[in-house]
């Protein structure tokens, strides 16, 4: 996966930061956006998408079932929507693994 959890640290990030973090196209994003009723990122008046780390987090769960499991767009929405809970809860259980490995490499480091 491209990028890890704790690297969020604005309150809302452009489409092309988001686009940069995960190594997808703009197109992407905005295809994904009208697909999946879960990710509604805010626009301000001028409509530019601001994503907040909520918003990360949701693209994230999608990009791991799309790109990473190779799921289909349909399948990819059936099981968020029967398996979404189980999903976010795995993926907290990975990021708090990350941030252990993390902080063993840096006691092992020092």
């Amino acid at each position: 996966m491209p990028i890890k959890k704790e690297e969020y640290t604005k309150l809302y990030y452009s489409i092309g930061e988001v686009s940069k973090m995960f190594e997808v196209s703009k197109s992407l994003i905005r295809f994904w956006e009208s697909e999946f009723d879960l990710l509604r990122p805010h626009k301000n008046s001028k409509g530019d998408r601001r994503f907040t780390q909520q918003n990360l987090n949701q693209f994230r769960l999608i990009y791991h079932l799309v790109k990473e499991r190779g799921f289909t767009l349909e399948g990819a929405k059936k099981e968020l929507k029967e398996n979404k809970d189980r999903h976010i809860k795995k993926q907290e259980i990975l990021d708090n693994l990350y941030r252990l490995r993390g902080f063993l490499e840096k006691l092992k480091s020092d």
